[in-house]
């Protein structure tokens, strides 16, 4: 008989940490535990505190909902490792994508067959549905094709930097960037190396992802956001911020709206 979609090592996928090895309820411990909550789930009041300047765009707290959601999906696949519990952590990140895309792509780059926003929001539904869809095909090739997504975001954003000269922005892109080469460096690893992390009783490489793509992101939403302001709100002069101050080791990135002054 087909093993329930609901049921415990259900998905087609299972990372490198052995299965039940510290409880008899949670199958990757660290995966679960140590980690999502630390990630995804701390990101997303920090993520609100970064767009607190933009309350009136009610869509940074539906993305922040949605990377919340994103973090608890995480941790119900990872603890059951079932097939509903992988489609939930994959679509849930396929969602959170697509309503950023749809509201914060730059307009100057649309299709030429797009004229308005209304209608790239159209195309980005569309688009995510028949995505949606295709992801029941083939689970296992989901994470790889949601991995992708972040060369064009890497793409775009080198593409706004040629157009920036403020140093704190190409700053902020590079740790950005460097976050983000750790993360698919650790992500990568625990697919491809796990013989040799099992050999060495070190299998954790998919938990520092967690924690290494969440940092990526605390400083993608502040560059995502300035980009923003440049291009929807040309009267404010955009810039880039840190809390609690620019001295501290670890520190959360933000922007803030400085008005220019009007000349006669």
């Amino acid at each position: 008989t087909m093993p329930s979609i609901f049921s415990y090592q259900s998905a087609e996928v299972d990372w490198c940490e052995n299965n039940f090895a510290r409880s008899a309820v949670i199958a990757e411990y660290y995966n679960t535990d140590g980690t999502s909550p630390l990630s995804f789930l701390l990101l997303t009041p920090l993520n609100l505190l970064v767009l607190e300047a933009f309350s009136e765009r009610q869509v940074n707290h539906g993305t922040s909902v949605l990377l919340l959601l994103a973090g608890l999906f995480s941790m119900y696949f990872h603890m059951t490792l079932s097939y509903v519990g992988q489609l939930l952590d994959e679509l849930s990140i396929l969602w959170t994508l697509a309503v950023a895309y749809s509201f914060w792509y730059p307009q100057a780059y649309f299709p030429k067959f797009i004229k308005t926003r209304r209608h790239f929001f159209w195309l980005t539904g569309i688009t995510t549905v028949i995505s949606t869809l295709m992801s029941f095909v083939k689970p296992t090739l989901n994470a790889y094709a949601l991995n992708c997504i972040a060369f064009h975001l890497l793409y775009m954003t080198w593409r706004e930097l040629k157009k920036c000269n403020d140093k704190r922005v190409h700053r902020m892109a590079a740790v950005m960037v460097m976050w983000w080469a750790l993360a698919i460096t650790s992500w990568i690893s625990d697919r491809w190396l796990c013989w040799l992390w099992q050999a060495i009783n070190f299998p954790y490489f998919h938990s520092f992802w967690h924690v290494l793509i969440a940092m990526s992101l605390l400083y993608c939403c502040p560059l995502v956001i300035y980009f923003d302001v440049s291009y929807e709100m040309p009267s404010f002069k955009p810039k880039l911020e840190y809390w609690p101050s620019d001295s501290w080791p670890v520190v959360v990135p933000y922007v803030t709206l400085e008005e220019p002054h009007k000349q006669c």
